[in-house]
């Protein structure tokens, strides 16, 4: 084979192999909980109905069902119904995605969480599109709780008290990770109802 056709070939093969690792890097991460947590989220309108399974605890206020849908690397789900006076009743689902002794794996863990799940856009079945956004807090070990709420950036009146949750907390001996998916009843700033 003669030295140009070697360089040529030679060439021709890193062009190859390096559009390849390049369109590689560009496909989107599944690896990952978002595309469990947008199953979750899209369930939220209907207050989790397709999710719920058995009751696991009946409270006179609350019940916790067993979460029927296995979230990637979760160690359990659940969801909570609270039951409210003169309104629907309130729903909350949340996985609980990592326990551990120790506070650096937990705050790697926390801080890779809030890299997925901020401006994660979700798609909902009546074609509304949304993103989450949450401002990052950094965790700090004597705090023993940590949080970021993400909000979705549009979605209308049916999704504007959704809330995404992210929480690092230390239980006795333990810190934990977990994503929650909630219905938030009012802002901290509004009055609830009054009775005369």
């Amino acid at each position: 084979m003669k030295k140009s056709v070697k360089v040529l070939v030679i060439i021709t093969m890193s062009l190859f192999f390096g559009n390849a690792a390049q369109s590689q890097l560009k496909l989107p991460v599944t690896n990952g909980i978002a595309p469990d947590l947008k199953k979750v989220i899209q369930d939220y309108p209907q207050q989790f109905h397709n999710l719920v399974g058995e009751v696991i605890v009946q409270n006179p206020q609350s019940t916790v069902y067993a979460c029927n849908f296995k979230m990637k690397g979760a160690e359990e789900a659940s969801i909570t119904k609270y039951s409210a006076a003169n309104q629907y009743d309130i729903m909350s689902w949340q996985a609980r995605l990592l326990t551990t002794e120790e506070f650096e794996e937990a705050k790697k863990k926390f801080r890779s969480l809030y890299k997925e799940l901020n401006n994660l856009s979700v798609r909902m079945e009546e074609g509304v599109y949304f993103q989450l956004k949450g401002s990052y807090e950094e965790p700090v070990e004597e705090k023993k709780f940590t949080t970021v709420v993400f909000a979705v950036d549009s979605g209308g009146n049916k999704l504007k008290k959704l809330k995404v949750e992210l929480q690092m907390v230390y239980e006795p001996m333990e810190w934990k990770v977990k994503v929650l998916v909630y219905d938030k009843e009012r802002e901290d700033d509004e009055r609830g109802p009054t009775k005369d």
